[in-house]
């Protein structure tokens, strides 16, 4: 299914400070590459659950023995762990209980027929008549891979950072992406329970043409519901890929990376993809264009 995107805005003519690409890459490195799981091939859930059954016998079993998996391998220590569960589920009960439910309807409704529709996913997000001008699938869109993974993708040149944000406020938008990730967990979770492997969300951001000086809120959001998703969907996420960085952004990646804690490049790929459409629609719209993408997706991350 598809997911919700929006369109560029230009840049405001100001020169590009060190202070603010390097703020935009700290922004970058919180919202995209700090609730990973890790990468292996090693997905099958069988030896998966044999491995953190201490752990996940040790989680309440009201819960389904996947969503005890995802937490047993985010947090080993069974105590941190049963932690962890009780601090979402209350999330689940109370702030986020309408995040919740207006995901399951919509995942309900978009497959009530023969396919997918996901018009119903895009019109139950919080704060969507906002949004929705702003972000369509020509900037955000949701694609399978043959394993069943998800790949999130962003094309965030595309994004009117601005406009969007001086329609919506952070925390608006920091639902909308909860949202999205609820939305995300439910198919990753039933795919999972359907084929016995555990499926993740790739996220896949192209960086191409980025306005460096763009709306620091926007990016803000992005940091805040990451932030969120680590704690309420973990090992949800598996590899994120940053594609076409601009120069100024390759050189800084050149400087950091070397600082990056081990697990967190093992998650990594900075790379270029000559098959990533200026318009993410393509993906969803032309069988050849989306094999073309997800083929050279796949090279990358093998």
């Amino acid at each position: 299914g598809a997911r919700p995107s929006a369109s560029a805005a230009p840049g405001d003519g100001r020169p590009v400070h060190a202070p603010r690409r390097v703020s935009m890459l700290r922004s970058l490195y919180i919202a995209l590459f700090a609730s990973a799981l890790p990468c292996t091939s090693a997905l099958q859930l069988a030896p998966l659950l044999d491995a953190n059954r201490a752990t996940i016998d040790a989680l309440p079993a009201s819960a389904s023995e996947l969503t005890r998996l995802r937490f047993a391998m985010a947090y080993p220590d069974a105590a941190e762990a049963n932690k962890m569960f009780e601090e979402q589920q209350a999330w689940r009960a109370g702030e986020g209980a309408a995040v919740v439910s207006a995901a399951a309807a919509a995942v309900a409704a978009a497959q009530a027929g023969a396919g997918w529709d996901n018009a119903p996913v895009r019109d139950a997000a919080p704060h969507a008549a906002a949004i929705n001008q702003y972000i369509t699938s020509s900037q955000i869109a949701t694609l399978s891979t043959a394993d069943g993974d998800l790949v999130f993708c962003i094309r965030a040149a595309a994004l009117d950072d601005a406009g969007l944000m001086a329609s919506v406020s952070v925390e608006e938008l920091t639902d909308f992406f909860l949202y999205t990730k609820e939305v995300h967990s439910l198919i990753a979770d039933a795919r999972s329970a359907a084929s016995g492997r555990l499926c993740r969300v790739i996220t896949c951001n192209d960086l191409g043409g980025l306005n460096l000086a763009g709306d620091a809120s926007f990016r803000n959001a992005l940091s805040a519901s990451s932030k969120a998703a680590t704690k309420l969907y973990p090992s949800l996420a598996g590899p994120t890929l940053l594609l076409n960085l601009p120069f100024l952004l390759q050189a800084l990646v050149s400087l950091f990376k070397p600082l990056f804690p081990p697990a967190v490049l093992e998650r990594l790929k900075f790379e270029k993809a000559n098959n990533a459409p200026e318009d993410l629609a393509a993906l969803l719209t032309d069988a050849g264009a989306r094999k073309a993408f997800l083929d050279e997706l796949q090279t990358i991350l093998a």
